[in-house]
């Protein structure tokens, strides 16, 4: 914390800021938590709900906001990386800035954001900050099975996951990684709540990641995940793998008893009717291999990976695909946390099954530069492409 702290006495000190914050995005997506005030008697943990406030408005368009004030001049500028929104530095100057003002702080906001990256390998206090309850040893092992960035921009895609954990927890997890020429994305969702969920979870996932890191394709990917649960008695999961060739747009995927993707392309929704091989976990009684097989993605489309928290219980309730048409001008960072936010809200706020979403914009493979200045391509975001 001593960096993030370092930082803010540096700008409090160069252009006479009466306060300095930082904020973080919470791990719902739905609030900040005032984490560190430079120039404040005391600093501590202060959650606010971002809807309909000025951090939401900074955190969709990815731009600073600037607003007199009897105090002094309130200045807000996000804390982003490749459009993973982290935080949000928020400054009280005692006069109207000038640009070359401004320009330093979005470039501290900018060295912040890899300050938090870089200091999160070594201390729990970012992770503390996000979580408004402790959790239950179950959630503790389904958040670190998670990516450490849930959203990420680059030349040819930009995509986001966003998952409402159930009650009893049921396991869901998404993934994914992006090298040099590809991209590989999985969403899976194994038999079971609460721990033995978990647990499953950390087997499957630790095979598919595995898997990948060792070369292995699509098909090898599945078998290795299949047999991992066969092997540690872990039951049976749904996943869903794909992977795109980020030089030739080519798209592959497996799908192991999990529901169909949804696309949205040209203003319309449809789901993608694609073959269905046998869940992980049950080679022993279905031993037939994973077909991998080519998707159809074109420059401009959305395409939605979910598990059937999504479908079932309280999400059937929702129109999923007039939902996404609705949603389709926002950045995949606020459409995914849209989409699991209406079965939560559909149930009352207590759900029967995780409702988890991974929701990929594909550019295409003739984007080969991130017009981006800073931590975020502010023609990706939410209030930009409003406008188009």
């Amino acid at each position: 914390m001593e960096a993030v702290d370092v930082i803010a006495g540096d700008l409090q000190r160069r252009f006479r800021a009466r306060k300095v914050s930082f904020l973080l995005v919470d791990l719902t997506g739905k609030a900040v938590v005032r984490l560190s005030t430079a120039g404040a008697a005391e600093a501590g943990r202060e959650r606010i709900p971002m809807f309909g406030s000025v951090y939401d408005k900074v955190i969709r368009t990815q731009q600073l906001y600037q607003e007199a004030t009897g105090q002094g001049q309130w200045v807000i500028v996000p804390v982003t990386n490749r459009g993973d929104a982290i935080g949000l530095l928020e400054l009280l100057l005692p006069a109207a800035p000038s640009e070359g003002v401004l320009e330093a702080v979005g470039e501290a906001a900018h060295v912040l954001a890899y300050v938090v990256i870089a200091n999160g390998r070594f201390t729990d206090l970012y992770t503390w900050g996000k979580r408004s309850r402790p959790p239950t040893l179950a959630a503790e092992i389904q958040y670190q099975l998670l990516p450490a960035s849930l959203s990420c921009e680059a030349a040819q895609f930009t995509l986001c996951g966003s998952l409402e954990p159930s009650e009893d927890l049921s396991g869901d997890t998404f993934d994914y990684a992006l090298d040099r020429d590809t991209l590989h994305v999985s969403v899976t969702d194994p038999m079971g709540h609460d721990i033995d969920a978990a647990l499953a979870a950390t087997v499957l996932v630790g095979a598919l990641r595995g898997a990948r890191r060792a070369g292995a394709g699509l098909a090898e990917q599945a078998h290795l995940a299949d047999q991992a649960l066969a092997d540690h008695s872990r039951g049976h999961a749904t996943g869903q793998l794909l992977r795109i060739n980020l030089h030739t747009g080519r798209a592959q995927l497996v799908n192991a008893g999990h529901p169909w993707p949804l696309r949205m392309r040209e203003g319309t929704a449809e789901t993608i009717t694609c073959e269905v091989d046998h869940p992980f976990g049950l080679s022993v009684r279905v031993p037939h291999p994973y077909r991998v097989q080519d998707l159809d993605l074109r420059p401009g489309d959305r395409l939605l990976m979910l598990t059937d928290g999504m479908l079932e219980h309280h999400g059937g309730q929702i129109d999923l695909p007039a939902l996404l048409a609705k949603t389709r001008d926002l950045h995949p960072r606020e459409a995914a946390l849209t989409l699991t936010s209406a079965v939560l809200d559909a149930a009352g706020g207590q759900l029967e099954d995780d409702a988890t979403v991974m929701c990929l914009d594909w550019h295409g493979p003739q984007e080969t530069q991130r017009h981006v200045s800073s931590g975020a391509d502010t023609l990706q975001a939410s209030a930009a492409r409003a406008k188009r």
